[in-house]
């Protein structure tokens, strides 16, 4: 594998300009930006991404992740939450959301989920 990011990011930033509206494109810019530490611009096109499909707890994961590698705990939680509503008791999203309850000292809600 050649690990060509930034190569990799703007072969996709011409393709999301073919394709605006593509959630797949956004979702793997979000990864490659991940892969660049570019955490906010991974950011960016998950919320691009959010806007086009409203009830997709998978990309509201991947966000609450995202705001978790950035220490933003209270946004990841509201994330998680958000993404429970559209996959309620999905094993993973609740262990999850039980680590970040427990990095914001709520430890009752953790061992609520």
């Amino acid at each position: 594998m050649l690990r060509d990011y930034q190569g990799a990011l703007e072969d996709l930033d011409k393709a999301h300009v073919l394709k605006p509206n593509d959630v797949i494109i956004l979702k793997t810019c979000e990864n490659v930006k991940k892969m660049l530490k570019d955490y906010q611009g991974a950011l960016e096109d998950l919320d691009k991404a959010h806007v086009l499909k409203l009830n997709d707890a998978i990309i509201l994961k991947i966000c609450a992740d995202v705001k978790k590698m950035l220490k933003d705990y209270q946004g990841a939680l509201e994330n998680f939450d958000k993404a429970n509503v559209f996959e309620p008791n999905n094993a993973f999203i609740l262990k999850i959301r039980v680590n970040v309850k427990k990095m914001l000292k709520d430890y009752q809600g953790a061992l609520e989920d």
